[in-house]
């Protein structure tokens, strides 16, 4: 069969519309019109405004790469875990390396809690633990057994009066539990915290809720940890069996001359004058250790919290977590009140030497406002001389 052009098969037309069954026929073709790619304007770049680009799904032109975020989210995580950890092991070393000691014990008659809470500060004489040079290093004398150059008592309110600062002066002569009569400072020569904290709740009618007690060599290491304590004296002071010879005027104290500064009995008013220096003192050091340049300065903060725990010793009942309100209360400036327990007098006794006798009915006063977080009557205050 020929099957040539214009005869036989039909020739095959592109164009030709192909009818359909029921006699419709399908819309022309139409193709999909595709917009040619307009690169952004600078302004559009800049702005993260413009509206193009790659198909959804995809990541437009200002839009910030998921995973760097991811990224940033998973360092700053790590961060923070890191330092928790750093935070929570330092407070666990220096929770478990403090020393403790059972001085607050109860007995028959023991005084009832009152309003806020109390602290019995002391500062040991003692000599134990430390080597020949460094007796020499802190003229800490020949003395044997253990006794207090420093008795204090800080009472922190609850109800927002200023806390009160009470120095207890070492010679004060008072009944000791079991001893008879004779100064404060031999009740921690006979037996030890314990027997002194007993001494001190009886003779003030206050519950002691808390105990620390700082030592010789532990209390220079602090100083010197945090680069030192400056202190304005109004005088020279000149004390070879403290181990000092300071000039007038305002000057930075290492561990060695702060020991010396706040031992000394040097001044007209000897003990007087010492607790005087003694509150001052713990005042300037617990601002320069918990300043937050100390507490940010690796310098300064890692010598402080290997000295700290050789320097402090608590009641076996106390922790790291009951620190902070003391310091916060010893570093309040014009907000604490600081006094001496108000005096009667002061007398000779055989086998004791000179006493110090305390006015009884000024200090029932003091104490009384203690117990119940009243504010301290101004008559019982003790002021520094001018």
């Amino acid at each position: 069969m020929n099957y040539g052009q214009g005869q036989g098969r039909p020739r095959y037309n592109p164009t030709r519309k192909m009818s359909q069954p029921g006699g419709q026929n399908p819309p022309p073709y139409q193709p999909e019109r595709i917009p040619a790619y307009q690169p952004p304007s600078p302004r559009e770049a800049r702005s993260g405004g413009y509206q193009g680009g790659p198909p959804a799904g995809g990541r437009g032109f200002g839009a910030s790469p998921p995973r760097r975020k991811r990224r940033g989210r998973r360092i700053l995580v790590i961060v923070l875990v890191a330092l928790l950890g750093l935070f929570g092991g330092t407070w666990l070393y220096l929770e478990t390396s403090l020393n403790h000691v059972a001085a607050l014990v109860d007995y028959e008659g023991r005084p009832a809690a009152g309003a806020g809470s109390n602290w019995l500060i002391v500062g040991s004489d003692s000599r134990e633990g430390l080597s020949a040079e460094d007796e020499q290093r802190l003229a800490t004398g020949d003395a044997k057994g253990q006794r207090t150059d420093t008795i204090m008592l800080m009472h922190i309110p609850d109800n927002g009066t200023k806390p009160t600062l009470v120095s207890l002066l070492r010679d004060s002569y008072v009944p000791i539990p079991g001893k008879g009569s004779n100064k404060l400072n031999a009740a921690y020569a006979f037996g030890g915290p314990q027997l002194l904290a007993r001494t001190v709740e009886t003779q003030t009618g206050l519950r002691l809720d808390h105990y620390i007690e700082i030592g010789f060599g532990g209390f220079a290491d602090v100083v010197d940890a945090v680069g030192g304590v400056e202190m304005c004296l109004e005088a020279p002071i000149d004390d070879p069996l403290a181990g000092i010879n300071l000039p007038a005027g305002c000057q930075e104290l290492d561990g060695t001359s702060a020991l010396g500064y706040v031992r000394t009995r040097k001044g007209p008013r000897a003990d007087l004058d010492r607790v005087i220096r003694q509150r001052q003192f713990i005042g300037a050091l617990t601002d320069k250790a918990t300043s937050f340049g100390t507490l940010i300065n690796p310098f300064k903060v890692i010598p402080l919290l290997g000295a700290a725990p050789d320097a402090v010793t608590l009641d076996e009942g106390d922790h790291l977590h009951n620190l902070p309100s003391l310091a916060f209360a010893m570093g309040a400036g014009d907000g604490l009140v600081t006094t001496t327990v108000p005096m009667g007098g002061s007398k000779s006794v055989k086998g004791v030497g000179s006493v110090i006798l305390w006015d009884e009915a000024k200090a029932k006063k003091l104490f009384a406002a203690l117990r119940t977080d009243a504010e301290v009557p101004a008559d019982v205050i003790v002021a520094p001389p001018k």
